[in-house]
């Protein structure tokens, strides 16, 4: 069976499974959001845990109280590790995590297109779907994976193409921190532009003035959302500088549901 083996495990999160089980729990600890609709999709943040876990848990724990059935979740994030035209989804049968093996949807090689090409070296080395997939172990049963990384695309082009792959039972979870580097207060103000921008589903707002590295994948989401009168909710925001990091240098990041 082909297996994308764990990258980012012992350097963004623990590679041990009983202290990565803690540290999940420990971020997912607490009475998730009350949320009116049905959950659709998230965005979460995917820098190294001690960062950006705690953000990231109020987002997973809205999957704790979904209905126990087969979820399929579609991770799309950014490119880090290569450059290349159009987006990347991997078609390994499974993915490694320290928790155990996450199975890759049947449905993924029907995916392979033009704009959606299987180039399975850009999943190699990527951290930010990876680190995603311990968060969803932890708080699901039963789910199946859709790994793509956008490269240099259109996020209403990409958008297009995914349209008609969200089925019933399909979760969108969008990988993406904020702003990188600046100054603890420079990066609120620079953080909560691009939040405002999320919030009213303002794409051309996010082409100008949005501040993220996964600037595609949520222009992509918000293009959905806009199609699919998705209504997205902050639940919560925080940069490296509030978690373990310096004020000088920091890194922001956000959680939001999009509720049908």
């Amino acid at each position: 069976m082909k297996t994308r083996s764990m990258a980012a495990a012992g350097s963004f999160y623990p590679i041990e499974k009983k202290e990565l089980e803690q540290e999940l729990s420990g971020y997912l600890k607490g009475t998730p959001k009350k949320l009116a609709g049905k959950l659709k999709a998230i965005i979460a943040p995917h820098a190294g845990y001690i960062y950006s876990g705690a953000v990231a848990g109020k987002a997973f724990q809205l999957f704790q109280q979904l209905p126990r059935k087969e979820w399929e979740i579609l991770l799309l994030g950014p490119s880090h590790t290569m450059a290349f035209e159009g987006a990347s989804i991997s078609l390994a049968e499974q993915w490694e995590t320290p928790l155990g093996t996450v199975p890759v949807s049947k449905r993924a090689t029907k995916m392979v297109s033009r704009i959606i090409q299987n180039i399975e070296e850009a999943h190699f080395q990527e951290h930010d779907l990876e680190v995603e997939i311990p968060f969803l172990q932890k708080t699901l049963k039963q789910f199946s994976i859709i790994p793509i990384v956008a490269g240099m695309i259109d996020g209403k082009v990409l958008a297009i193409e995914l349209e008609n792959q969200l089925k019933k039972n399909t979760l969108l979870v969008v990988s993406s921190d904020l702003s990188h580097y600046l100054p603890h207060k420079q990066a609120v103000k620079v953080d909560s532009k691009t939040i405002q921008a999320i919030l009213e589903l303002n794409t051309e707002k996010i082409e100008e003035i949005g501040d993220a590295c996964g600037k595609i994948p949520i222009i992509t989401l918000l293009h959905l959302a806009k199609k699919k009168k998705w209504k997205p909710v902050l639940l919560d925001y925080k940069n490296s500088g509030d978690t373990a990091g310096d004020k000088s240098r920091v890194v922001g990041y956000a959680a939001i549901a999009f509720m049908e």
